[in-house]
């Protein structure tokens, strides 16, 4: 703790998740500080959101202190969602980023990822995914490929399990010790698409984000193995953590009728996935016939905002600030590619 105290980090949204692991919710996404003992050091997953770098050196200065600086980053994947902040925090700390080599081309400028899938359905958070970043970044100077036999560099109680289907090296990572599952995006625990959903932190053990979801073949194998670990704790990307056996019993009920639960019916990728190799995508589906108007992401901002307002006339000061902060996130990004909407 720095200076003994940790008052500066009371209005953080942080978690804790098991004995040595913590998360950081930054509006709608997690990551996670995970604590070598042993070594006495520790490593960050997933760097959240453009402008969550410093929520995140606040954590750590005061869980860490004076040794702040992790040993290194380890990202799930490379959505906007989940790097945005990883090339400041990698230039501040000086330190590697590790993630998967099949998700090497979205994070050294390769490649973007395939478009968002806004007729995957399910909510707001699909209506207005066109505006969201598909990369790529490039951090080049930082990056690292994960070793190929499974362990995770600086935590070796820790394995990664290849889990592609959201992105095509996706990784989640589990420490066997207590059963300790960090899923990433490959399944969540909120009905992500659903703006209402995450705002309230609804617990439901729910597949990947549709949005962003390019390959359910492979995500559904994915959701299959993980519950075939039996996890006794999870968390994961966007949503609160979960244990014990009903929730064993909803991931096992997710991976065995994942199609009829996870898949959107009319979505650009239900049928045909996105195609990816080392140098990045190689293939994407054609988009529905019917195509999204821009006037369908205005009518999403415009719901966010009305809400915000009916909230804010409540005094939900909490509630106020998400639907607010959501609103600015999609009017920035809308800012950036409001053309490629048309």
């Amino acid at each position: 703790m720095k200076n003994g105290t940790m008052r500066s980090v009371i209005n953080l949204n942080w978690f804790t998740v098991a004995p040595g692991v913590w998360g950081l919710r930054d509006l709608f996404v997690n990551v996670y500080l995970i604590h070598n003992a042993v070594d006495k050091k520790w490593v960050l997953v997933d760097t959240g959101r453009k402008h969550t770098a410093a929520k995140i050196v606040e954590l750590a200065d005061n869980f860490f202190w004076p040794d702040s600086k992790p040993a290194a980053i380890i990202l799930t994947h490379g959505h906007f969602d989940h790097v945005g902040s990883v090339a400041e925090l990698a230039r501040e700390w000086d330190v590697p980023v590790y993630a998967h080599l099949m998700e090497l081309p979205y994070l050294t400028g390769l490649s973007a990822y395939p478009p968002a899938d806004p007729w995957a359905g399910g909510g707001l958070m699909s209506v207005v995914s066109p505006a969201f970043p598909a990369g790529p970044i490039n951090i080049a100077d930082h990056i690292k490929m994960l070793p190929e036999d499974g362990s995770v560099p600086d935590l070796p109680e820790w394995k990664y399990i290849h889990t592609p289907g959201h992105s095509p090296g996706h990784i989640s990572l589990f420490r066997k010790r207590d059963r300790l599952l960090i899923a990433g995006d490959a399944f969540v625990t909120t009905q992500q698409e659903s703006a209402l959903s995450v705002m309230l932190q609804t617990r439901k053990i729910a597949g990947p984000p549709r949005y962003l979801t390019s390959d359910w073949e492979a995500a559904g194998k994915s959701v299959a193995a993980l519950a075939a670990l039996e996890p006794e704790i999870v968390a994961t990307g966007h949503g609160q953590p979960m244990r014990g056996s009903q929730m064993r019993k909803m991931l096992h009920k997710l991976a065995d009728n994942f199609e009829e639960m996870a898949v959107p019916h009319h979505g650009r990728y239900s049928k045909q996935p996105a195609v990816a190799d080392e140098s990045g995508v190689t293939f994407i589906p054609t988009a529905p016939d019917k195509k999204l108007p821009i006037a369908g992401v205005v009518a999403g901002i415009a719901m966010v905002a009305t809400v915000a307002w009916l909230l804010y006339r409540k005094n939900k000061k909490r509630r106020e600030s998400f639907w607010m902060e959501l609103g600015k996130e999609v009017e920035r990004q809308i800012e950036k590619s409001a053309p490629s909407l048309i």
